[in-house]
C-alpha cells in the first residue's frame, strides 16, 4: 500500500503509513554509502526535534506561522523528543549524502509535518494542512538547522564521552591508591631507570586523561555558538525580523544549554571550526588512551617470560592453537578504537578544509566521523575500566625483585660517590652480572650494611631523600 507524493522532480510512491515523504525517500534512494541510517544516533533525532521546536515557537510568536499549525508542530517535536524510539525507523537517510544534509533536514520536516497532520485530524501526506517546506521549514534552511542540530547532538554525545573518560580516570586513581606502596622499577627507553611505585604509574595515567577531559570541555564551548536563523548563507533571507535571536533563545531555554548565535552568521554558516576543535580533543584522548594501553600490555607481558608486574583479568582464551594462552584483549580493543578515532580526525580536517565560498557541503561526513569517534572512544573507556582496570592486581614481590636486582638503583648513590664512580659500578654490574649490593657492600666496601639499608629501604626508594 502506498500514497503518491509529488515534488518538482516528479511523483513517487511513499509507503501509506510512512511519516516521511517524497524528499526523504529520494534521499534514501540516492544515497546508500555507509549502509547506516543517521537515526542510529538517537541524539541526532532528538537534537533535530529540539531545533525544529524552537523554530516553530519563534515563528508562532512572530505571527508568521498560523498558531494552530505551530502548536501541532511543537506537539510533534515533543513526540520525537519524549518517545524517540517509536519514530526512529521514520528517519531513513544515510549518514553520507550530497546536498549538505538537505535530505536529512527534509526528513525531519516531513516527519514533523505528518505527525502534526495526524494530530490535527488529517490524512498522512496532506500537506495542505501542514507543509514540510512552507511550515516546518519556514524561515529556515538546511544550512542553519542541520549544523545547529549537529552542535546540539554533539553536546549530548560528548557528555557521554566525558563521563566515560572521567569514570576511567577515577578507576585509575583508585588503583593508584591501592598500589601506593607497591615498589617497582621505572623505565625510560624501555631500560631500567629509577624506582617508583605502581601507584604513581597508575596516577600518571589518570592525570594525563584528565588533561584531555578538560580539552573536551573546552571544545564543547565552541559548539554553543550556532547559526540558527542564518538560513541559506547567513543573510537571514526569508526569516522574519527578530527570528534568529528568538529561535536561538528558545533553543537555549528548551535544552538548558547557553546557545547563542554567532556575531557573524555568514562566517558561521561555512565555518567548521567547532567540529575541528571537538575532533582534535577526541584525538587527544585517543592518543593518551593508546599510550596507557601500550604501557598496560608491557607491564602485563608474559606471564613467565615478560615483565608480569601486573595481572589482568582473564576474559577469554587467547589462541586457537596454544592451550592456556590469555591475551590482553581489553587493552587491544581500546587501542584499536583509539586508532580509528585518530584516523577519523583526518577525515574531519579534510572535510572542514573542503568548504567553498558560503557553505561547507561536507558536513555530513564530518558528522559521521564525529559520532563514530565519540561512540568508539566512550565504549573503549568503559571497556578498559570494567574489563581491565577494575580487576587489575599487582605482582608485588616480582616488582620489588626487579628493583633490587636492577643496576639502575645505583642512581641513588650518585650524591654519595659522584657520577663517574657510579658509572663504573654500573658497568661492572652489567658485565659481571653481580648485584649492586655485592659490588658496593661486599666487595668494594663503599657502604656498610647499615648505610645500605638506610639508602635502599622501601620508603627511601619510593620517596628518595635529597642528599648533597
Amino acid at each position: 500500500m502506498a500514497r503518491i507524493e509529488h515534488d518538482f522532480i516528479g511523483d513517487l510512491e511513499v509507503p501509506e503509513n510512512a511519516l516521511y515523504g517524497v524528499q526523504s525517500l529520494r534521499g534514501k534512494e540516492n544515497f546508500f554509502i555507509t549502509e547506516e541510517r543517521n537515526s542510529q544516533e538517537i541524539y541526532f533525532i532528538i537534537a533535530f526535534a529540539y531545533v525544529k521546536k524552537a523554530c516553530a515557537m519563534a515563528n508562532k510568536e512572530l505571527g508568521v506561522v498560523e498558531p494552530k499549525v505551530a502548536d501541532a508542530m511543537i506537539w510533534a517535536c515533543d513526540q520525537l523528543i519524549n518517545d524517540t524510539e517509536k519514530y526512529r525507523d521514520q528517519f531513513i537517510t544515510d549518514w553520507l549524502q550530497g546536498g549538505a544534509g538537505t535530505s536529512t533536514n527534509m526528513n525531519a520536516n516531513e516527519v514533523i509535518s505528518n505527525l502534526a497532520i495526524q494530530h490535527l485530524g488529517g490524512k498522512l501526506g496532506d500537506y495542505t494542512i501542514v507543509n514540510p517546506n512552507n511550515d516546518a521549514n519556514f524561515g529556515q534552511s538546511t544550512n542553519d538547522t542541520y549544523p545547529t542540530a549537529i552542535h546540539l547532538s554533539c553536546m549530548f554525545r560528548s557528555n557521554i564521552l566525558i563521563k566515560a573518560a572521567e569514570q576511567l580516570r577515577d578507576a585509575l586513581y583508585a588503583k593508584a591508591k591501592e598500589f601506593d606502596q607497591t615498589l617497582k622499577m621505572g623505565r625510560t627507553h624501555l631500560q631500567d631507570a629509577v624506582p617508583m611505585t605502581l601507584g604513581q604509574e597508575f596516577h600518571g595515567w589518570g592525570f594525563t586523561l584528565n588533561d584531555e577531559i578538560e580539552n573536551l570541555r573546552d571544545a564543547q564551548k565552541h559548539l554553543l555558538v550556532i547559526n540558527l536563523g542564518a538560513t541559506a548563507i547567513g543573510t537571514t533571507v526569508t526569516a522574519a525580523p527578530g527570528y534568529p535571536e528568538l529561535a536561538s533563545k528558545y533553543l537555549a531555554e528548551l535544552t538548558g544549554l547557553p546557545f547563542k548565535n554567532s556575531a557573524d552568521l555568514i562566517a558561521a554558516t561555512s565555518d567548521c571550526g567547532a567540529y575541528m576543535t571537538l575532533s582534535s580533543a577526541i584525538k587527544g584522548l585517543a592518543v593518551k588512551m593508546t599510550k596507557i594501553c601500550n604501557d598496560i600490555r608491557l607491564l602485563a607481558s608474559g606471564p613467565r617470560c615478560g615483565l608480569k608486574e601486573i595481572n589482568l583479568p582473564q576474559l577469554q582464551p587467547g589462541s586457537s592453537i596454544m592451550p592456556g594462552k590469555v591475551n590482553p584483549v581489553a587493552a587491544e580493543v581500546a587501542n584499536q578504537a583509539s586508532f580509528l578515532a585518530i584516523g577519523l580526525d583526518t577525515t574531519v580536517m579534510l572535510a572542514a578544509s573542503a568548504g567553498q565560498l558560503e557553505l561547507n557541503v561536507m558536513e555530513p561526513v564530518i558528522t559521521y566521523a564525529l559520532f563514530t569517534q565519540m561512540k568508539v572512544m566512550a565504549n573503549a573507556c568503559d571497556t578498559l575500566r570494567t574489563k581491565l582496570v577494575d580487576g587489575v592486581t599487582a605482582n608485588t614481590e616480582r616488582c620489588r625483585d626487579y628493583v633490587m636486582n636492577s643496576i639502575g638503583i645505583v642512581t641513588l648513590l650518585k650524591p654519595h660517590f659522584g657520577y663517574q664512580v657510579c658509572a663504573d659500578i654500573a658497568k661492572e654490574g652489567y658485565i659481571s652480572g653481580k648485584s649492586l649490593h655485592q659490588i658496593v657492600v661486599d666487595e668494594r666496601k663503599l657502604l656498610t650494611q647499615k648505610e645500605w639499608d638506610e639508602i635502599f629501604n622501601t620508603q627511601n626508594l619510593i620517596n628518595p631523600k635529597f642528599v648533597k
